[in-house]
């Protein structure tokens, strides 16, 4: 849903719609052609993300667009800001906007935020339907001053290059799972990696077979769609280390035997990949960026599904590096998939792994909808991890690997079981993945929160959000090699 970014010094003529910032005090553009009092009287006050739409001159839509304090503008308030505008044009296809000299944000960033903001506002998922509803925004005009100008066009052109790619990430864990299975995953990064110049190598059943990835094999056994497991690569020139992205791609999960009950979580499992669809979504977008480090992403994609083949509790699974799991929830698969793909990433030698997955509903329960939980084995690594999901007005929060939980994943039969107990699920899922990257520096991102919006919220839409692909590029745009823990 690509949008034409250009920068301009005033508002073009033939622009449909103007957005016109408007903070919490101080004057208002004389543009609107009202005064503070007539805002407030239409409800309308300046906070962030507000807006107000009234008529203009010859068709022209007019939008206020809420700024909050002025001297308190950052690149996550132009970020939301920018996508309510989005929605407010959404009848709309072509808008300039002064948003990017309404701050002190330097003028590379503030565009970049912007366009990004307008991107993902403008998104919705309407593959399906017969009514694909209106054209929405094609072109947008950042109206910027002169001197800022150039910076203010590179700016916006990596902005749009980062909504596009969280877009596609959003398309994936959206689409029906009759319309998304590993086979058709795997399809998309076949296409997306040539058009980014990125190496593709894609496994198949046989191949998975033949790398004893036992963790993949054992969650696919219930399922009459094959798994495949891709790997990508970025392999820029003179590379500062090698960093590992692994994905939980479930494209549907039942649960297994132990069968998830029918209610309204049960319908959205089809974005149980957005682990994967994440990764896929970043790495398309590192020809843009530029990131002076080596990148792997592994995408580990199958259905979790019951069948009369369907793997069983008490089943003992054997991983990639020779671990043996006992399963006693097949609903606990998508550390298994992870296993299979952090002990691959070990074998590649990278220096540092980060893993993604709508993993446990005890993080949601702990941390709620908007905040991922993050985990790891090395301080300074998930700082990284932490520091890129804050620019990325991502919220995050650390949460503890205790040792005393370990002994919660001892089995009788085998090296591990495949959960800890009834409480602190998020935390014994740590442990569990944590026993498959040795000494490498790791962090887990635990996104079962906010994997899915319910509304329209800041530059979230409505259903899959593809949380974690700005971080993803965040980290490995600033990625600084870990030392010694």
């Amino acid at each position: 849903m690509t949008i034409s970014f250009d920068v301009a010094p005033r508002t073009p003529k033939g622009a449909d719609v103007i957005g016109v910032p408007v903070h919490t005090l101080g004057p208002v553009p004389r543009t609107l052609g009202l005064n503070r009092a007539a805002l407030a009287s239409l409800g309308f006050e300046g906070k962030v993300g507000e807006t107000h739409a009234l008529a203009g001159a010859e068709g022209t839509l007019l939008v206020a667009v809420g700024m909050g304090e002025p001297g308190k503008v950052t690149a996550a308030t132009l970020r939301r800001s920018a996508a309510a505008l989005a929605r407010a044009a959404r009848k709309r296809t072509w808008l300039a906007t002064a948003l990017v000299d309404a701050s002190d944000v330097e003028a590379k960033a503030a565009a970049q935020a912007v366009a990004e903001g307008l991107v993902l506002g403008s998104y919705r998922y309407v593959e399906l339907k017969k009514d694909k509803g209106d054209a929405g925004l094609s072109r947008a005009t950042l109206l910027a001053a002169a001197p800022r100008a150039k910076s203010a066009q590179l700016g916006a052109e990596r902005g749009c290059a980062i909504g596009d790619a969280v877009c596609l990430a959003r398309d994936l864990v959206n689409s029906p799972p009759a319309y998304m299975t590993a086979v058709d995953v795997a399809e998309v990064a076949v296409r997306v990696g040539a058009q980014a110049g990125l190496s593709v190598e894609v496994l198949d059943e046989v191949a998975i077979a033949d790398l004893a990835l036992g963790g993949v094999l054992g969650v696919n056994q219930g399922s009459t769609q094959p798994p495949r497991v891709v790997k990508l690569t970025w392999s820029p020139r003179n590379p500062i280390g090698t960093v590992a992205l692994v994905g939980k791609g479930v494209t549907y999960d039942s649960g297994g035997i132990s069968l998830k009950p029918s209610d309204a979580m049960h319908a959205i499992m089809k974005m149980d990949m957005t682990g994967a669809a994440d990764v896929l979504a970043a790495m398309s977008v590192l020809p843009v960026i530029k990131p002076k480090v080596k990148v792997i992403g592994y995408l580990m994609c199958t259905d979790n599904m019951p069948s009369g083949s369907a793997m069983k509790l008490g089943d003992v699974l054997t991983i990639r590096n020779g671990t043996t799991v006992e399963i006693h929830n097949t609903d606990a698969e998508g550390r298994l998939l992870l296993a299979d793909g952090l002990a691959l990433a070990v074998e590649d030698g990278v220096d540092a792994i980060v893993d993604i997955a709508t993993l446990t509903g005890a993080c949601l329960v702990a941390l709620g909808q908007k905040v991922a939980g993050v985990m790891g084995n090395h301080d300074g690594w998930v700082g990284q991890v932490q520091a890129a999901a804050d620019r990325a007005d991502e919220a995050v929060w650390r949460l503890p690997l205790p040792a005393d939980y370990r002994k919660l994943l001892d089995s009788n039969v085998a090296d591990l079981k495949n959960i800890g107990g009834p409480y602190g699920g998020a935390l014994t899922a740590g442990l569990f993945l944590k026993e498959f990257v040795g000494e490498v520096p790791w962090a887990h991102l635990d996104i079962a929160g906010p994997m899915n919006a319910e509304a329209d919220d800041g530059w979230l839409s409505k259903g899959g959000t593809a949380f974690g692909v700005r971080t993803f590029i965040e980290l490995l745009e600033a990625f600084t090699p870990p030392t010694a823990s």
